[in-house]
């Protein structure tokens, strides 16, 4: 094995444990939102942006990369780029509290099921990546199971489909933008910053601030800076370091952790055909996990 294919498989297992831990985080972030339902989605949205500006501060200044942001915002075709990531997000962001908010947890589930999908099919379609025989099976299972829960369930699943659509988007653009994962993160949040304090100040006005309105509040609400920028951050380091189709299906690992904690913990119901497809879904994640460490793909 060559120097460059040792260092490339090196930087895979990295990127996997990255992408690992940011799934494991994302997977039990409804137990931080549910307890704080009483909060609109759109002020917890601009509590996450405005925290996360100072995090990844200090994340960037313990890196030494504070002076390259400067370069990166004067460059119009990233900035633009920036932009479209941070709005992408925020659409995620808010639907996905909203979500936990009116007890429709396993719906959010169900869209970050469908998300992997339609990552995987972006890596096929724009990146040229390929899939072994088995790969295709999981891959085939997985859509299977989610048009079960899609049809049978009878409902037109937007949350879902919302959900999906704009993290695999947000995911794609972010890897092919040349900033690194952290000063991207904080680009981001920095562009979002004055329409999410403008929001802040607006609610302080009519009385509807919760940062203040109760002593419990306030701090969680600092906590979500913490919360939304590691998560993102070991994302978008997963993201450069691994295949577009591996990350796809790494996660599963989300949604299958919503998906339990939306019946276990939240007591929302369960059918059978809800079942079948989270039966299905670890199947098939299971069969393409399993062909990728033994072809040494990860």
């Amino acid at each position: 094995m060559t120097a460059d294919s040792q260092a490339s498989k090196s930087d895979s297992r990295k990127g996997f444990f990255y992408a690992l831990a940011a799934y494991g985080l994302w997977g039990f972030m409804p137990l931080y939102f549910k307890p704080m339902e009483h909060i609109p989605a759109m002020e917890m949205v601009v509590h996450r942006t405005i925290w996360s500006v100072p995090v990844a501060l200090l994340v960037i200044g313990a890196q030494g990369r504070l002076g390259e942001l400067l370069s990166l915002f004067r460059d119009r075709r990233i900035f633009l780029m920036m932009l479209i990531t941070a709005l992408l997000i925020t659409v995620n962001w808010v639907i996905y509290v909203w979500a936990i908010g009116v007890d429709k947890t396993s719906e959010a589930a169900l869209g970050y099921y469908i998300n992997p999908l339609i990552t995987v099919m972006l890596g096929f379609a724009l990146q040229g990546d390929r899939l072994t025989r088995l790969q295709i099976v999981a891959v085939g299972i997985a859509c299977l199971a989610v048009l079960i829960r899609t049809v049978i369930g009878g409902v037109f699943p937007w949350i879902a489909l919302t959900l999906a659509v704009s993290f695999a988007a947000y995911g794609y653009l972010r890897k092919t933008v040349p900033v690194g994962p952290t000063q991207g993160f904080l680009m981001e949040v920095v562009i979002l910053f004055p329409l999410a304090f403008i929001y802040l100040l607006w609610l302080i006005a009519i009385g509807e601030n919760h940062f203040t309105l109760t002593s419990s509040d306030g701090p969680l609400l600092m906590l979500a800076g913490v919360l939304t920028a590691a998560p993102l951050i070991l994302y978008a380091f997963g993201a450069k370091l691994l295949r577009l189709a591996t990350l796809g299906l790494m996660q599963y690992i989300a949604p299958s952790i919503i998906f339990l904690i939306s019946f276990l913990v939240f007591g929302e119901q369960m059918d059978i055909w809800q079942g079948l497809t989270f039966v299905m879904i670890w199947f098939a994640l299971v069969l393409y996990t399993w062909s990728m460490f033994r072809e040494g793909g990860v």
